[in-house]
């Protein structure tokens, strides 16, 4: 049996876990999937968290994506590192870069089986501060040349790719090669705040073009998280990675409160397969009838005639669902112009925690009481 054929069946650990610890963060920005912004008052404790990372050692899942909200701002944030690097599961986290610092930084570089992920969506000043807010872009630059100066060598830079900043591709790729840096673009997904922005935001027919184009030139050395297999219909030459909607198979999420979805780009309820709380991470994983469903063999639909089918698998599960598009049919951004644009019926959005009010960048000195309504409350 072929390795992609495997995985289309699932497996008995997920190969990328991503997992929200909070919904807190001090930036709003636009395209956010998870709405983040303000602190959920039931996110999973020190002890519970503490608890998954035991299951997931006992899974021998070796790594988890770590993500928020801003994970950074959980006063327990670097314990939990701690205690899941040295339980065998090692820690992949995204951050805007507000709190590594550089004694942060240092640590960091002294840890084993940990790697960072710092979010930057424009190559200049202008453009990423539009999307992810005044002073974002400044503080993204400062936590790479902290990570750079401590010698950490290879963490990531990553760019969800927007009709702004494609033409900044090289650009990003100098900034990511200045600091030693691995370069990382994702697909913007229509999912959270991202719904409000998709017609603004999401790159044009001929930016997709321009986007492979550029990944066959100089995407030996960039990742892409397999998000662009959608592109692959465009020439003979297939992008690096898994050409596979791994939702359900071999990825999920967990968000702060321990639901688990099957796509981290889908925190809806119709994606909804469990929660950590009541039935552990290893059963949901195992014996939800949505991941059954999910790895039984799926309709083409729609897409069934098009030639280049084999080529894209019909795209991304989360942006036909959240533009009204069937699942088993083509992908928003198709192509070949296959995907139907009127008389669509748009879901409603899931969770939405984004702060009531804007909030400056930087944390409260002193934290918040648990009932408090600040965005960045903590117990």
């Amino acid at each position: 049996m072929k390795l992609v054929d495997q995985f289309k069946k699932g497996l008995s650990a997920p190969i990328c876990l991503t997992w929200e610890w909070t919904y807190a963060c001090n930036l709003s920005c636009t395209h956010c999937l998870s709405s983040s912004g303000r602190r959920d008052p039931k996110e999973l404790t020190t002890a519970e968290i503490k608890a998954v990372i035991d299951e997931l050692q006992r899974m021998q899942v070796f790594y988890v994506n770590i993500g928020g909200g801003e994970p950074t701002v959980r006063p327990d944030f670097w314990e939990l590192m701690h205690y899941a690097v040295t339980h065998d599961v090692g820690v992949k986290f995204s951050t805007n870069g507000l709190r590594i610092t550089p004694l942060r930084a240092r640590q960091l570089v002294a840890t084993d089986y940990v790697d960072v992920q710092i979010s930057l969506d424009g190559a200049t000043r202008e453009v990423n501060d539009a999307v992810r807010g005044p002073g974002s872009y400044d503080t993204a630059i400062a936590a790479m040349a902290n990570l750079a100066d401590a010698g950490f060598a290879g963490f990531k830079v990553s760019v969800v790719m927007t009709r702004q900043n494609v033409p900044q591709l090289g650009e990003f790729k100098a900034i990511a090669d200045r600091y030693g840096a691995q370069l990382r673009i994702t697909r913007l997904r229509p999912s959270g705040r991202g719904a409000d922005v998709w017609d603004d935001l999401h790159p044009t027919q001929g930016q997709q073009r321009q986007i492979y184009d550029w990944l066959v030139r100089h995407g030996d050395n960039v990742l892409t998280g397999d998000s662009f297999f959608h592109l692959n219909a465009l020439g003979s030459t297939s992008l690096p990675g898994l050409n596979l909607c791994g939702a359900g198979r071999v990825v999920c999420l967990i968000d702060p409160v321990g639901d688990v979805y099957a796509c981290p780009f889908a925190i809806h309820d119709a994606f909804l397969a469990g929660n950590v709380r009541e039935a552990g991470f290893g059963r949901v994983w195992r014996e939800s009838p949505l991941f059954a469903q999910l790895r039984e063999p799926q309709s083409a639909g729609a897409c069934a005639s098009c030639g280049e089918y084999d080529a894209c698998q019909g795209g991304c599960m989360a942006a036909k669902f959240f533009t009204g598009l069937p699942l088993a049919g083509p992908d928003p951004e198709c192509v070949k112009g296959n995907a139907p644009t009127t008389g669509l019926a748009i879901p409603a959005q899931g969770k939405d925690h984004s702060h009531r009010k804007r909030v400056a960048l930087g944390m409260p000195s002193v934290p918040a009481k648990p009932c408090d309504p600040s965005p960045l409350a903590v117990r």
